[in-house]
């Protein structure tokens, strides 16, 4: 039996977006419903509203964007692959609505200045929300903690095997033997080996 489409949200219309009958991914199932969207932001599920528009979803499934946190968009470096604009386009055409990109690019994204480069290429060219990961270093590991501050920043990415440049294999070429905690964030419980399994 599907799950009962109660009125979720503000009740206060009107509305700028109605998005009307279609099958709508809840917490407790799938039901067949209209999302009310104000300002760019659902605002209401169910019930009856005025909107500004309506669409009429018949057959669709509606369900929220995906965030993809593992991206290779290639730029800079390799930009004949794919780069920032065409790998974000193919993102939203996808469901995806927001991407971290990784750092194992040509240069590395590895330095304050190579995160403001990626922000500077990724303005007014990408389709979506995004952020890039900076990528730990022997050079920069002592560095983490302000680094995954800057503007932008998902957070640090830290190749456990192989990759490119500077970012290949960083636990054998050294971040083993100096115990960076804000590199690992006190996860470690083995000081001389990698763990046994990395979500990192």
């Amino acid at each position: 039996m599907a799950p009962s489409a109660p009125f979720i949200g503000d009740q206060r219309g009107p509305f700028d977006l109605a998005l009307k009958g279609g099958s709508v991914v809840l917490p407790d199932g799938t039901v067949e419903t209209t999302v009310y969207v104000k300002g760019g932001t659902i605002a209401a599920i169910g019930g009856q509203a005025d909107a500004a528009r309506t669409i009429d979803c018949t057959g669709l499934t509606i369900l929220p964007g995906v965030i993809d946190t593992q991206v290779h968009f290639r730029e800079p470096g390799a930009e004949e692959n794919e780069n920032l604009e065409s790998g974000s386009r193919a993102a939203v055409l996808g469901g995806v609505t927001g991407v971290f990109e990784m750092p194992n690019t040509k240069p590395t994204t590895s330095t304050p200045e190579a995160v403001a480069d990626k922000l500077a290429r990724a303005k007014g060219r990408m389709w979506c929300e995004h952020a890039f990961y900076v990528g730990a270093t022997v050079d920069n590991a002592d560095q983490c903690g302000e680094l995954e501050k800057l503007p932008g920043t998902a957070g640090i990415k830290v190749f456990m095997g192989s990759s490119t440049g500077s970012l290949l294999n960083v636990w054998e070429n050294g971040l083993k033997a100096t115990h960076h905690p804000t590199l690992f964030g006190g996860m470690m419980k083995q000081p001389y080996g990698p763990p046994p399994v990395c979500c990192i």
